[in-house]
């Protein structure tokens, strides 16, 4: 039986800094589902753009905060090579199992929050970040677990996005509807890091140098709007309170989606036009 609506915003409560804490520890499907349907799509754009200025080279040792499955963890095993060695961090051991399974043996994998890595100091030449950081609760502590971690002349490569663009706003505004507008949170903090100054101030009050933060403007084509919209949310943590409404509020939601949606049409794909914002900086 579907919960009230009442009881669901209960459940799914968020604070101005934070997703509700149902939303971070998601398992299941969901982690499986985010390395079959978001990596493909949105995880694979970030990861690209990400590494291309994170210059990785041969021999380095990097750690992947907030790794999620892998995607770019496995891209930087492949940079730096037999020499080199990667490691990935997330808080979400769902995550990391899927991590695990689809990744090289050579890459260790840390069950642990960004605010408290739990390796020695200076013991990596980069640290990568791609869609995470917005999702940490102290993302100074973060930032400065991080500067903490960097060799001397280290370096740090962070992606973020926003601000949000029109076809999540409109995933927003529907979930705010049918769902709760607290779920619909959940979506608005997903592109709430995405202010150069703000990035700045991060980086910078860890104690990092040559801060650099730049908006890249990117063109995904996804799967066609009924397509993307559940491959979205059972990859997601929204895949819990959407799966809790009755049939008639989902039948709602997608009708309200995808007719929106059809304004982003190119061909048969959804198209997607966001910024990835790439900071960078050195210790």
């Amino acid at each position: 039986m579907a919960l009230s609506r009442n009881a669901r915003k209960e459940r799914t409560m968020t604070t101005d800094s934070t997703p509700a804490v149902g939303f971070m520890n998601y398992a299941g499907e969901p982690p499986k589902n985010y390395e079959r349907y978001f990596v493909p799509t949105i995880g694979a754009a970030w990861a690209t753009a990400l590494l291309e200025v994170a210059g990785l080279s041969s021999g380095e040792r990097v750690l992947d905060v907030a790794c999620g499955t892998g995607v770019v963890t496995r891209r930087a095993s492949e940079l730096v090579g037999p020499e080199g060695n990667v490691a990935g961090l997330d808080v979400n051991p769902a995550m990391l199992a899927v991590a695990r399974s689809v990744s090289p043996i050579s890459i260790e994998w840390h069950e642990s929050s960004a605010e408290s890595i739990p390796c020695p100091d200076a013991s990596f030449d980069v640290v990568t970040c791609s869609l995470g950081l917005q999702f940490v609760p102290d993302r100074s502590a973060a930032m400065r677990e991080i500067h903490r971690v960097l060799a001397a002349g280290g370096r740090v490569a962070i992606a973020t996005v926003g601000p949000t663009p029109p076809v999540f706003e409109i995933l927003a505004q529907a979930l705010a509807r049918h769902v709760s507008p607290e779920v619909a949170g959940f979506m608005r903090h997903t592109f709430s890091l995405h202010e150069h100054q703000e990035l700045r101030d991060l980086a910078e009050g860890a104690g990092l140098r040559s801060v650099s933060v730049e908006s890249k403007p990117l063109r995904v084509l996804l799967p066609p709007p009924s397509d993307f919209l559940w491959q979205y949310v059972h990859s997601t943590p929204l895949a819990g309170p959407v799966g809790e409404i009755g049939d008639d509020e989902r039948a709602a939601l997608e009708r309200d989606v995808t007719t929106a949606w059809h304004t982003f049409l190119d061909g048969g794909a959804l198209r997607l036009d966001v910024n990835a914002v790439l900071t960078t900086a050195r210790k």
